[in-house]
């Protein structure tokens, strides 16, 4: 049994890690093709952190590509990045227009987002069912029914949040529901607002979720359908991966709620575990969240780098390259260090159970 458990765990952690390289391969080769588009000079494209494990020189390009040890990020290395340049040079990246620069930075993320939504698609073509908003039956004791929903109503909004499939009626509830919503229902072919509806809840790591307490009708798995609930479905996610970060900083999730690189190996081993369909779609919800999260103006992130080249544009002339080395740094070392802690808690939840 112990044996068995062992293997289950180096399966994960090599799915994890083949999760991870994929998708920061696919965040840097956006900054390197479009580096290479806009005649940037390339000195190496990396796939992982720390010392080198296997290297080659491109003949042609001169480019290095390199696999390092940690399987933890990825970096391409451009003449003019964070150093002044030569002035003649014409391939640095710190020589290139402005708004070149600003596509080379956000291209990593846009490649994870298009990413996502790929995936998204193929998991929703490979789901057995795909759902609607309209209700077909309640669960025993619904709290809804009594409150005002009914078999059959099309359930069109939450509140303000327009919901256009499963995804979303299940996401905004879980959001929204723990105090009575106005929900927005389309019944009889007539459009009408259901004031003060309530949901049950449920309680997960100290915070509090609304319960979807009935069930909707499935709809036919068309070409047009399957674009829809890709589109609507990455949409909600990404939602949710935007909100996630806005309750972060308000404060209403801490800490303990975060999940770093033990916590995302577990929840892929458990998603693979679990049948393809669930790892393709955690795959797609990391790939957008990479996306976003990448696009944050904070040091060290591609939005970080963005606002430099932003404040470049108001100001007429860049910020010396030294200096927006040494904030990308700090960033650097505070997101590091922001991992170390959330790495900690995941670990104990390892442990505790929690």
């Amino acid at each position: 049994m112990i044996i068995r458990k062992g293997v289950n765990n180096i399966i994960n952690i090599l799915i994890a890690i083949l999760v991870f390289g994929v998708l920061i391969f696919v965040h840097e080769f956006g900054h390197f093709i479009s580096a290479r588009i806009f005649g940037v000079t390339v000195r190496e494209f990396a796939l992982g952190m720390g010392p080198r494990i296997l290297s080659r020189i491109s003949p042609k390009t001169n480019i290095r590509y390199s696999l390092r040890l940690l399987p933890i990020g990825g970096f391409v290395n451009m003449v003019g990045e964070d150093e002044e340049a030569d002035p003649n040079d014409t391939g640095a990246l710190n020589k290139k227009p402005v708004w070149q620069r600003i596509i080379i930075n956000v291209s990593g993320a846009v490649m994870n987002l298009a990413l996502g939504v790929l995936v998204m698609a193929v998991v929703v073509i490979t789901s057995e069912n795909l759902g609607s908003t309209t209700i077909y039956m309640f669960e025993e004791d619904s709290i809804s029914f009594s409150t005002g929903l009914m078999v059959d109503d099309k359930i069109v909004k939450i509140n303000k949040a327009s919901t256009h499939i499963a995804n979303d009626l299940i996401y905004e509830i879980m959001r929204k529901g723990v105090e009575p919503v106005d929900v927005t229902v389309v019944r009889n072919g007539e459009k009408i607002v259901l004031r003060s509806v309530e949901f049950s809840t449920i309680v997960s790591q100290g915070i509090e979720y609304g319960s979807v307490d009935f069930y909707v009708y499935g709809v036919q798995k068309t070409p047009l359908n399957i674009i829809k609930h890709a589109y609507f479905q990455s949409v909600s996610s990404m939602k949710m991966i935007w909100e996630s970060i806005y309750d972060v900083v308000t404060g209403k999730y801490g800490i303990k709620q975060m999940s770093g690189p033990v916590g995302v190996t577990t929840a892929i081993g458990e998603a693979a575990s679990t049948g393809r369909t669930n790892l393709l779609y955690l795959c797609s919800i990391i790939s957008l969240n990479l996306g976003i999260f990448n696009l944050l103006p904070l040091p060290a992130l591609d939005g970080g780098r963005i606002v430099f080249q932003v404040i470049e544009i108001i100001r007429g002339k860049p910020i010396k390259p030294e200096y927006e080395g040494y904030v990308h740094f700090v960033g650097i070392v505070l997101l590091m260090v922001l991992m170390v802690v959330v790495t900690y808690q995941d670990i104990l939840k390892l442990f505790t159970g929690g």
